[in-house]
């Protein structure tokens, strides 16, 4: 409500008087249990942080809805900044008068955007969805002693592709929406951006990471790295425990005490709950539309990670390889 107050709601950035005076009441009606809430935990998390900590800053990869709450709760200021290696590496910045949730920023000096349709080129209009392109003194001149490649992401008018897609508010605040090659395009033509569907999902605390699948598909599946840790703790609530064969790289799980029924990660109550989380965070998400819905799911104990060469230096889930590793694991899903 107090984004609706200061026009910094990315879902109401020009909200009426009316809409202004309401989310203004509520700011006010809600007032007492903020500063209850502050007395007793946000103060706390101030002061673990040094108790001087004014304002932080995020970059190197998307930064989860619930984070950026999280922050603007117990009164840390977040800036959120967008760039990538060939842009050394920034190109735009939030500001601290004009801090808008879920968006990246501004351009910053002598930098300009352009969103343009992935497959024409042709710009398009501030509000619509497409490739983030960008030009400035800071983007590289091209990759080392390869032309090819250069050219494949500098145009000859020196336009950068940043690979991103994403549009552009009326006061050139730029909002993500994925990356252009993960974008998933379902059996009926939906056009699906995975990124903003598994950073919802892994707010649950029983997914440590996950991979939505789905192209050419009638609906999205995922693969899920569960947090086997919580899952324990919820199967005992329920006189159970998991049982099952774990790699290499995991501790084996402790074996059942008498008289407590062993799961494996298929015993339907397991097979239940993910779904119910999957569906609770996918329909929590702004914007939620049917074609979200993720149908069939499964599981990957080994967690992907730099050793298994399945992140990036910046912690990034490399897609394709995941899917190259788990490729029967991903057909058995949407067979």
């Amino acid at each position: 409500m107090r984004r609706t107050c200061q026009g910094l709601n990315v879902q109401n950035l020009n909200p009426s008087l009316i809409q202004r005076v309401l989310a203004q009441l509520q700011v006010l009606l809600l007032a007492p249990l903020h500063r209850l809430g502050d007395a007793i935990v946000f103060h706390k998390v101030r002061e673990a942080l040094g108790g001087s900590f004014k304002l932080s800053f995020s970059g190197g990869g998307s930064l989860a809805m619930h984070l950026e709450d999280f922050f603007e709760i117990v009164g840390i200021e977040l800036i959120v900044g967008y760039g990538l290696t060939e842009t050394s590496p920034v190109l735009t910045a939030r500001r601290l008068n004009h801090n808008l949730r879920r968006s990246a920023g501004k351009p910053i000096p002598e930098t300009l955007l352009k969103i343009v349709d992935p497959q024409t080129r042709q710009t398009l209009p501030a509000g619509s969805q497409g490739l983030v392109i960008a030009q400035g003194p800071q983007t590289m001149l091209g990759y080392y002693q390869a032309p090819e490649a250069t050219a494949k992401v500098i145009d000859p008018a020196g336009w950068f592709d940043t690979g991103d897609l994403g549009w552009l508010t009326s006061s050139q605040d730029l909002i993500l929406t994925g990356r252009a090659k993960d974008t998933i395009v379902l059996s009926n033509g939906e056009n699906i951006e995975p990124q903003p569907l598994e950073d919802a999902c892994i707010r649950s605390p029983f997914i440590d990471q996950i991979v939505v699948l789905g192209q050419d598909q009638r609906s999205l599946g995922a693969l899920i790295v569960p947090n086997l840790e919580a899952l324990q703790q919820w199967a005992a609530t329920q006189n159970a425990a998991l049982q099952f064969p774990t790699p290499p790289s995991i501790d084996p799980l402790p074996k059942p005490s008498p008289g407590v029924t062993a799961w494996t990660l298929e015993a339907q109550p397991i097979q239940d709950l993910f779904r119910k989380e999957l569906a609770r965070e996918v329909q929590s998400r702004v914007g939620y539309r049917p074609d979200d819905r993720i149908g069939s799911f499964g599981f990957a104990l080994e967690p992907f990670s730099l050793e298994n060469g399945m992140l990036t230096q910046t912690l990034k889930i490399k897609r394709s390889v995941v899917m190259d590793h788990y490729h029967s694991e991903i057909a058995n899903l949407f067979r």
